[in-house]
């Protein structure tokens, strides 16, 4: 049930002062909605796509969600509503331009599921939203428009890593799958196979110099990312078995044991699209400085141990971390 509520933050409302409230209608479920500066011309449809300016909002006027202070409207598909929350039976009813005052019944929000309700949420209240539809866009033209701002991304990350390699007169060797590597220390040990487990220490910055993860206390310490309790430690993990990014399984295989390198790794063998948390945004090329500290051999076949380890992924699992570490 809690995810209902999040789903309604998220999918939620707009500035409007909600002044004039008289004269508002009633749907079949007791959503109680009053539409402003009604638009002639045609209404959404389902599967379209809206941006849609939004505030949330108590009957008390406590703001609960507002797309004017995250700085940006909210896009979102139209589709069948799935709760009384939803907003998606007052969508149809708008059109590009038009703003509503939407009040919903908190009990209908929670109604089986009580003791889900935030105690700040009145039984008997309303949740108050106020809309303004921005934009509407068949599914096809968000999608165009969508990976024309991603080709737009692209570009701009592999210039931004052209820019850091020059910046930092970087001498490095780029793979046929983009990676880009410089190795500072040559180990004198054999390098890893498919299934030996490798102990790595790593520090993990973007291009802009800053600091998202580090196996090392004071580099943690010193980078402001130091959390206490958390163990500082080198990371063990199976080498070529998809436990971390693609870039991290490319490069560690050309890594003796004893060796350290700096890593310069494209989103697309990274974090991709979708990016990592609030430290590492979309299409966000990663370097990492690495240690490859041990490599623990498992007993290889004559063949595995002539052939060496089998070829990176070209792209990485969507939810692969560079490490272990807790969600």
């Amino acid at each position: 049930m809690k995810n209902i509520f999040y789903t309604i933050l998220l999918v939620s409302v707009a500035g409007l002062s909600a002044n004039a409230q008289t004269g508002m209608q009633r749907n079949a479920k007791g959503v109680q909605y009053q539409l402003i500066s009604k638009n002639a011309g045609e209404k959404i449809k389902q599967n379209d796509v809206i941006t849609f300016q939004a505030v949330q909002r108590t009957d008390k006027d406590s703001i609960l969600f507002s797309t004017y202070l995250q700085g940006q409207p909210v896009k979102a598909q139209v589709r069948p509503s799935t709760n009384i929350g939803d907003l998606m039976d007052i969508f149809p009813l708008m059109g590009a331009g038009d703003s509503a005052v939407v009040k919903v019944p908190i009990d209908s929000i929670f109604k089986g599921h009580e003791e889900a309700r935030p105690p700040f949420l009145l039984k008997g209240g309303n949740l108050v939203f106020n809309i303004k539809i921005v934009q509407v866009q068949s599914l096809n033209e968000a999608m165009a428009e969508r990976n024309a701002a991603f080709e737009k991304m692209k570009m701009t990350e592999k210039a931004g890593a052209d820019t850091y390699i020059k910046s930092h007169n970087l001498a490095v060797t780029t793979t046929p799958s983009g990676l880009r590597y410089i190795i500072t220390k040559v180990g004198t040990k054999p390098k890893p196979l498919t299934g030996d487990t490798l102990t790595i220490n790593y520090v993990g910055r973007t291009l802009d110099g800053k600091l998202f993860d580090t196996s090392i206390e004071s580099v943690a310490k010193a980078g402001g990312t130091y959390m206490e309790g958390r163990p500082y430690e080198p990371i063990q993990f199976p080498h070529n078995m998809q436990k971390v990014i693609a870039g991290w399984d490319e490069a560690l295989s050309l890594l003796n044991e004893g060796s350290k390198a700096t890593l310069i790794i494209p989103s697309n063998l990274a974090y991709g699209e979708r990016g990592s948390g609030e430290k590492i945004p979309p299409f966000s090329t990663l370097v990492f400085d690495v240690e490859m500290v041990k490599v623990n051999r498992v007993k290889h076949t004559a063949v595995a141990a002539k052939t060496g380890a089998k070829k990176p992924a070209k792209t990485p699992l969507k939810k692969r971390a560079p490490l272990k570490k807790k969600n």
